[in-house]
Protein backbone atom coordinates (compact mmCIF):
# COMPACT_ATOMS: atom_id res chain seq x y z
CA UNK A 1 0.00 0.00 0.00
CA UNK A 2 1.01 3.49 -1.22
CA UNK A 3 1.90 5.95 1.82
CA UNK A 4 -0.69 8.89 1.34
CA UNK A 5 0.19 12.66 1.43
CA UNK A 6 -1.36 13.57 4.37
CA UNK A 7 0.86 10.09 5.88
CA UNK A 8 3.90 11.26 4.65
CA UNK A 9 3.39 14.74 6.60
CA UNK A 10 2.30 13.23 9.79
CA UNK A 11 5.18 11.20 9.36
CA UNK A 12 7.28 14.44 9.25
CA UNK A 13 5.73 16.44 11.80
CA UNK A 14 5.90 13.79 14.25
CA UNK A 15 9.84 13.80 14.25
CA UNK A 16 10.18 17.41 14.10
CA UNK A 17 8.13 18.16 16.78
CA UNK A 18 9.97 15.64 19.16
CA UNK A 19 13.15 17.24 18.78
CA UNK A 20 11.50 21.37 18.67
CA UNK A 21 9.83 22.91 21.99
CA UNK A 22 9.62 25.99 22.50
CA UNK A 23 10.18 28.23 25.43
CA UNK A 24 9.88 31.72 26.59
CA UNK A 25 12.84 33.13 25.56
CA UNK A 26 12.96 30.99 22.41
CA UNK A 27 9.22 29.47 21.31
CA UNK A 28 8.44 27.42 18.34
CA UNK A 29 7.31 29.33 15.60
CA UNK A 30 4.60 27.44 13.72
CA UNK A 31 2.56 26.99 10.59
CA UNK A 32 -0.08 26.15 8.90
CA UNK A 33 -1.00 26.76 5.21
CA UNK A 34 -4.40 25.88 3.68
CA UNK A 35 -5.30 26.11 -0.38
CA UNK A 36 -6.01 29.25 0.39
CA UNK A 37 -4.59 30.94 3.68
CA UNK A 38 -1.93 31.00 5.89
CA UNK A 39 -1.77 31.25 9.61
CA UNK A 40 1.54 31.10 11.77
CA UNK A 41 2.09 31.38 15.19
CA UNK A 42 4.61 31.68 18.07
CA UNK A 43 4.02 28.88 20.97
CA UNK A 44 5.60 28.84 24.17
CA UNK A 45 4.79 24.71 24.37
CA UNK A 46 6.75 24.90 28.56
CA UNK A 47 3.91 27.51 29.69
CA UNK A 48 1.35 25.82 26.76
CA UNK A 49 0.78 29.28 25.62
CA UNK A 50 0.37 31.26 22.51
CA UNK A 51 2.77 34.54 22.20
CA UNK A 52 1.52 35.78 19.01
CA UNK A 53 -0.08 34.94 16.00
CA UNK A 54 -0.97 35.96 12.67
CA UNK A 55 -2.89 34.67 10.04
CA UNK A 56 -3.94 36.28 5.94
CA UNK A 57 -7.37 35.19 6.72
CA UNK A 58 -7.57 38.34 9.09
CA UNK A 59 -5.52 40.67 7.08
CA UNK A 60 -6.83 42.87 4.39
CA UNK A 61 -3.67 43.48 2.77
CA UNK A 62 -3.03 39.90 2.56
CA UNK A 63 -6.35 39.08 0.27
CA UNK A 64 -6.53 39.46 -3.84
CA UNK A 65 -2.62 38.53 -3.57
CA UNK A 66 -0.71 35.56 -4.74
CA UNK A 67 -0.44 33.06 -2.00
CA UNK A 68 3.62 33.56 -2.18
CA UNK A 69 2.44 37.47 -1.74
CA UNK A 70 0.70 36.32 1.18
CA UNK A 71 3.08 34.15 2.99
CA UNK A 72 5.29 36.95 2.59
CA UNK A 73 3.16 39.69 4.48
CA UNK A 74 2.49 37.12 7.05
CA UNK A 75 6.05 36.04 7.78
CA UNK A 76 6.72 40.44 8.15
CA UNK A 77 3.41 40.78 10.07
CA UNK A 78 4.51 38.26 12.90
CA UNK A 79 8.25 39.36 13.12
CA UNK A 80 7.01 43.01 13.44
CA UNK A 81 4.57 41.67 16.24
CA UNK A 82 7.25 39.36 17.86
CA UNK A 83 9.52 41.84 18.17
CA UNK A 84 7.09 44.37 19.77
CA UNK A 85 6.65 41.56 22.20
CA UNK A 86 9.94 41.19 22.92
CA UNK A 87 10.94 37.90 21.10
CA UNK A 88 13.98 38.00 18.47
CA UNK A 89 14.73 34.37 18.60
CA UNK A 90 12.50 31.36 17.69
CA UNK A 91 13.02 27.64 16.74
CA UNK A 92 11.05 27.05 13.10
CA UNK A 93 8.76 24.75 12.60
CA UNK A 94 7.64 23.64 9.32
CA UNK A 95 5.34 21.70 10.62
CA UNK A 96 5.83 18.81 7.90
CA UNK A 97 5.81 20.81 5.16
CA UNK A 98 8.00 20.76 3.14
CA UNK A 99 11.59 24.13 2.73
CA UNK A 100 10.37 25.87 -0.25
CA UNK A 101 7.44 27.46 -2.12
CA UNK A 102 5.50 29.24 0.44
CA UNK A 103 7.16 28.03 3.68
CA UNK A 104 10.60 29.62 2.41
CA UNK A 105 8.82 32.59 0.93
CA UNK A 106 7.37 33.39 4.56
CA UNK A 107 10.41 32.32 6.22
CA UNK A 108 12.81 34.80 4.60
CA UNK A 109 9.99 37.53 5.33
CA UNK A 110 10.45 36.92 8.83
CA UNK A 111 13.90 36.93 8.80
CA UNK A 112 14.53 40.15 6.90
CA UNK A 113 11.96 41.69 9.08
CA UNK A 114 14.46 40.94 12.31
CA UNK A 115 13.44 37.42 13.69
CA UNK A 116 16.73 34.79 14.14
CA UNK A 117 16.39 31.27 13.64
Amino acid sequence: MAITKIDRRAKIKKRVRSKVTGTAERPRLTIFRSNSEFYAQLVDDLNNSTVVSVSSLNDKEAHNVPKMEQAKLVGKKLAEKAVAAGVSNVVFDRNGYLYHGRVKAFADAAREAGLKF
